[in-house]
């Protein structure tokens, strides 16, 4: 059972690095679109937008919460008990709407480039590393 359980935790960890990549990323390209300014950059960005989310960001989105879902079924008894577990999931549900929020902006920057100004996209950006400390911290000190 413990190999199995550390294949799993693995591939969930693979999962998740796959994933903050995408969401680091991808607010970061949302930075260069609104910034451009010429027709050939704005296709170029809304392709490789398209292509971040929907190739790398949402099958890894999709990974983390399937690989970590079955380590949490596998250890339910242990695991129901641990706070710190609730609170990352609840994180977790966090970034995921913050996923379907890049997906809605992503959008909305094919018809209006200009949709939010550069300045809007780095604080954006920046939302997922906060939660990525809390959630770091949680899983390796078990704070409760």
């Amino acid at each position: 059972m413990a190999d199995y359980f550390n294949w799993i935790k693995a591939a969930h960890i693979v999962s998740v690095v796959c994933w903050f990549a995408a969401i680091f990323y991808l607010p970061r390209l949302f930075v260069y679109h609104a910034m451009s300014d010429d027709k050939i950059s704005q296709e170029r960005f809304t392709i490789m937008e398209r292509k971040l989310y929907r190739g790398i960001m949402t099958p890894a989105m999709i990974a983390t919460w399937a690989f970590g879902l079955w380590m949490v079924f596998l250890g339910w008894d242990v695991y129901k008990t641990q706070g710190w577990l609730h609170v990352k999931i609840f994180l977790v549900i966090l970034l995921s709407a913050y996923h379907g929020a890049c997906g809605f902006y992503r959008k909305k920057l094919v018809d209006n480039p200009q949709y939010k100004s550069h300045v809007f996209w780095r604080w954006f950006n920046e939302v997922p590393v906060f939660a990525l400390i809390i959630i770091v911290i949680l899983v390796v000190v078990k704070p409760f």
